[in-house]
């Protein structure tokens, strides 16, 4: 039988935290840099090749990105709500262990 489960906040913010690093380094590093120029290249069917190749790969990783940006999303607000909830409960607690420390009889 199970005793509950424990959740790893730190964990969360972790990955929240990789996915967002991830992020910055797909918007600062596009994949058109590697585009080429017919006279870089040497030949313009492989030059055009590589522009579409890119361009191609672009879309690709700006989809990725946004799904990446909504998981960071969900893992941040999963940590606050762990947090709220960690927090009201120990708002519960404090006040029935105070209430039963007080003598009041309606506490048992």
């Amino acid at each position: 039988m199970s005793e509950g489960f424990r959740v790893d906040l730190g964990a969360l913010e972790k990955a929240a935290e990789g996915v967002n690093a991830t992020l910055y380094d797909l918007n600062t590093k596009k994949v058109s840099d590697l585009d080429g120029h017919s006279g870089d290249i040497g030949h313009d069917g492989l030059a055009e090749t590589i522009t579409d190749f890119c361009d191609r790969w672009e879309l690709g990783i700006e989809h990725l990105a946004k799904d990446g940006q909504e998981v960071a999303s969900r893992l941040s607000r999963s940590v606050q709500n762990y947090l709220h909830l960690d927090n009201a409960l120990k708002g519960h607690m404090d006040g029935l262990l105070e209430r039963h420390s007080d003598g009041d009889p309606g506490v048992h």
